[in-house]
Parts: structure tokens; C-alpha cells; sequence
């Protein structure tokens, strides 16, 4: 592992310095990673909020948002103060508690998984030596409350889409579950971090793309499923049940499940940069890059460089994901939920089970190329 900064040592330290307890320093840098975490996902959704609008636009040769700050930028601010000011509606009819839960439920594990995505090697919340399994089972809980947001709306297309989100999360979550898992038996680990690090000894050379390439096929697939992406936003396909499981929402519940949406899909594009593309490591490993230009690897000018490249690097893979998700909006005509359900089923799952089994055999027969 290569040595980096303990920003959580420097804040504390720095702290201390001004003359504060120990216990009150870590006292006040508990509460930061997570706030700076909803900051930051939150500034992210605003982000790809406004390039999905520009992307969408571009595609369907229109300008999109221009007014609302230069070249639009503000217009997701504004949609989003909108929903602060809307009236909240509780259908008569509803189950009150279980209506106000559910997008509370959808929402908040997706904040948490968060907590494992590393944008360098000391730029991460909590390195948990599971990780991996940390976010899957978050990943298995926002289905619960879009099933309870479904059922608590007394409304018979709200139920529709529930149920249709729930049987598409568990059709989808096992294959990315498998191919996940590949990913983890290559590197030893479930720590996302150990992911990064072995995926850096040749640059992109290195990068799981290529020592999983089925992996990753079903991994993006599954994942656009997860995040109800088009061609997979069955729950709410609006021309047949208006809008699913948000069809009573409105004001800041319906803003929930909007954030939910877009938070879960920076999320898994900023995983699947991890799992797949190197995470924070450039293309040519700096190390290597010093030696060319006659720096060494140790100069404190490299290290700097190589910190202040690992959340750039991260940023821009993930958004070229994003940028290819949009543009699948709308190339790509929605499927049918008997489609749905058996590309999940009978293709992706046994395609998965035997990614995960070639990669145990080639794991033994070659343990230098597969982690061994």
C-alpha cells in the first residue's frame, strides 16, 4: 500500500494545536466525513441532473436549460427549491407512517454506501475490510421502501410499481452480487481500497476491464437495472402506470425519491470505477511517468501530484459511466417486464454463477495474472 495523508490525523492534530482536548477533536471530526459526504453526493446530483438535461437536449437536437444561470447550471437549484415549496399531499386513504418511511428508506442506505467509495488512498470515509458486502446489503434495503411506498398509497398504479421495483431488485441484485464477487476473489479482499491497489501494478494494463470483461457487462447492466435506468424503469413507466410508486408523492417526498435516483446512479458509476477501472490510478502509473521525465518516485512534488490526480481520475471515469447511461435514454426502447424478469433470471444469473466459476479455475491454474 502505497503511504499517503491521514487527513482525519492532520484535522485532530490541527485541532489539539489550538489547544482542545483529544476527545473533543475526534468529538468534532466525527460528524465531517458524513457531512461532507451529503454535501458532496448532493452537489453530484445537481451536477449530473444538469448534463443529463444537456446531454438529452444534445441528442434530441434542442438547446435544454439556458436561462436559469450560464448555460442552464442553476436550472437544477431551482427545480429542487420548487420541491421544497410544493405542498406535501397525504392522500386520504394512505397509510400515513408507512407513506412518510418509505422514501426515507429508499434514500438513506444509499447515503450510507458511500461510506466505502474511495476517491484516493486516504480519501475514503471508513476502509471497512467488507465493504463490498457492506454495500450489497445496504443495496437490499431501498426495495423495502419503495415496496412500502407502493402499498402504504391506496393507489392501485402505485402498487404496481412497487411490486415491479421488488421483483426487479431481487432479479437484478444476484447477478451483481456474483460479479462483484469475482471481483473481490481476484483481489482478496472485500475492501474497496484492495481493490484499487490491485488493479495498479501496469496502469491500465491492470484495470479488472480486462481480466473481467463478462463481469463487467453484467455489473453495468445490473446496475442500470438497480438505478431504474431506461431501457429498466419499469416501476415507473409512465405510459402505462402514470409514475409508479411516485404517483401520490409530491413536494419533498417526491424530491427524496428524485435525489434517491440520481444519488444511486453516481453511486454505482463511482463503483464501477472502482471494481473495474482502476478507481483513482491513472492510465500510466506516476511512478512510471517520474522515471521518464527523471523524477523521482519518492519526490514530495510526485506525491502531490499523484493526491490531487486520484479524486480527478475517479470523478472522470465516473461520469463518462453517466454520460453513457443518459445516452443509453435514449437510444434504447423500454423492455417488457416479462423481459425484465428473464434477462435477469435465465441469461444474467447463470451467466454470472459461471463468470464466478472460470475466474476460481483460472485463479488456480494462473494465481500470478488472477490475484492468486
Amino acid at each position: 500500500m502505497k503511504p499517503g495523508i491521514d487527513l482525519q490525523e492532520i484535522f485532530i492534530q490541527s485541532l489539539r494545536d489550538f489547544g482542545l482536548p483529544p476527545g473533543v477533536a475526534k468529538l468534532i471530526w466525527m460528524p465531517l466525513p458524513m457531512f461532507l459526504m451529503i454535501i458532496g453526493a448532493t452537489f453530484g446530483v445537481l451536477v449530473v441532473v444538469w448534463l443529463e438535461r444537456k446531454i438529452s437536449a444534445a441528442a434530441q437536437q434542442r438547446i435544454g436549460p439556458e436561462f436559469a444561470g450560464p448555460l442552464g447550471v442553476l436550472q437544477p437549484v431551482a427545480d429542487g427549491l420548487k420541491l421544497v415549496f410544493k405542498e406535501d399531499i397525504l392522500p386520504a386513504k394512505s397509510d400515513p407512517w408507512l407513506f412518510t418511511l418509505g422514501p426515507v428508506l429508499v434514500v438513506i442506505p444509499v447515503f450510507l454506501s458511500y461510506l466505502i467509495v474511495p476517491f484516493g488512498q486516504n480519501l475514503i470515509i471508513t476502509d471497512l475490510n467488507v465493504g463490498i458486502f457492506w454495500w450489497i446489503a445496504l443495496s437490499s434495503i431501498a426495495p423495502i421502501g419503495l415496496l412500502m411506498s407502493g402499498y402504504a398509497s391506496n393507489n392501485k398504479y402505485s402498487l404496481l410499481g412497487g411490486l415491479r421495483a421488488a421483483a426487479q431488485s431481487i432479479s437484478y441484485e444476484i447477478p451483481l452480487a456474483l460479479a462483484v464477487m469475482a471481483v473481490a476473489m481476484m483481489s482478496n479482499s472485500l475492501s474497496t481500497v484492495d481493490i484499487v491497489d490491485q488493479q495498479a501494478s501496469y496502469g491500465i494494463l491492470s484495470w479488472n476491464i480486462w481480466r473481467q470483461p463478462v463481469g463487467f457487462l453484467i455489473f453495468w447492466i445490473a446496475a442500470l437495472a438497480e438505478c431504474e435506468r431506461l431501457p429498466f424503469d419499469l416501476p415507473e413507466a409512465e405510459e402505462e402506470i402514470v409514475a409508479g410508486y411516485q404517483t401520490e408523492y409530491a413536494g419533498m417526498k417526491f424530491g427524496l425519491f428524485y435525489i434517491g435516483s440520481y444519488v444511486n446512479l453516481v453511486l454505482s458509476a463511482l463503483l464501477f470505477a472502482v471494481l473495474y477501472l482502476g478507481g483513482w490510478e491513472t492510465p500510466v502509473p506516476l511512478e512510471l511517468l517520474g522515471g521518464w521525465i527523471g523524477v523521482s518516485p519518492d519526490s514530495p512534488w510526485l506525491q502531490v501530484v499523484d493526491a490531487s490526480l486520484g479524486i480527478t481520475m475517479t470523478l472522470l471515469k465516473a461520469y463518462f459511466l453517466i454520460f453513457l447511461a443518459v445516452l443509453l435514454r435514449w437510444t434504447l426502447p423500454r423492455v417488457r417486464i416479462d423481459q425484465l424478469l428473464n434477462l435477469g433470471w435465465k441469461f444474467l444469473l447463470p451467466v454470472g454463477l459461471a463468470n464466478l466459476l472460470l475466474t476460481a479455475a483460472l485463479k488456480l491454474a494462473f494465481p500470478v495474472a488472477f490475484g492468486g
